[in-house]
């Protein structure tokens, strides 16, 4: 089997002295994993950086054994914030979580996009609030919508809406911007309370059913935010 298509880089891993093992996500063949021969030479692995946008021929003799790469660079996207860590981080842990939440070789055109439209959102001055909107937009597009406006009860204190989640076992204050979404907070503190609160769902509804780990990628990305 040999196919042509774009993608993003998601992972890399030294396969042995000359090459890497690559995840790529791309635009119709979904994740993929194979060789990239020749990945640690120069010419190749200035242009391997996580995040970046490849053009890649993907060739493999059988659906079951790893296949390779030919890669060409099509954007050199992170390059762009290797001065800015918060930003680098943030590439991390979006790439991060593409690679550990999605299946092999199931294609899904929308979470191609949703990586195009990831770039876009880091040139924004509120882009740390429309990256928690783009991670609660990649859980939906894999079937885990949370849908917060239903899960809390609005109430007045001191003049001010407030949002408290219905929950039973414990009641926490949900940031209002994640209900009105027009609201415009730039306040680092009630940012991070939203990246703390989607990241409660994150491992107890999708990472422990199926056996994952809170990714260090996004941890790393929250602490440098502090």
């Amino acid at each position: 089997m040999i196919w042509d298509d774009r993608g993003f880089l998601l992972s890399k891993n030294r396969y042995n002295e000359n090459s890497l093992i690559a995840e790529i996500y791309t635009r119709f063949h979904g994740k993929v994993t194979g060789i990239i021969f020749g990945g640690t030479s120069k010419k190749i692995k200035n242009y391997l950086q996580i995040g970046n946008l490849l053009y890649t021929n993907f060739n493999t003799k059988s659906e079951n054994r790893i296949g390779y790469f030919k890669i060409e660079i099509e954007q050199a996207l992170s390059p762009y914030y290797f001065d800015d860590r918060k930003k680098l981080s943030c590439i991390s842990s979006a790439m991060h979580l593409i690679k550990i939440l999605t299946a092999e070789s199931q294609k899904n055109q929308l979470i191609f996009e949703l990586l195009e439209n990831f770039y876009t959102l880091l040139k924004k001055d509120n882009w740390i609030k429309n990256y928690i909107f783009w991670e609660l937009e990649l859980f939906k597009l894999l079937g885990y919508d949370l849908e917060i406006e239903n899960l809390v009860d609005k109430k007045i204190v001191e003049n001010k809406i407030q949002y408290i989640s219905k929950s039973t076992v414990e009641k926490k204050i949900v940031p209002n911007f994640l209900i009105d979404k027009n609201e415009n907070s730039e306040d680092l503190t009630t940012l991070l309370d939203g990246l703390k609160l989607i990241g409660d769902y994150l491992e107890k509804t999708i990472l422990k059913p199926n056996n994952l780990s809170q990714p260090i990628n996004r941890l790393q990305f929250i602490n440098l935010l502090k």
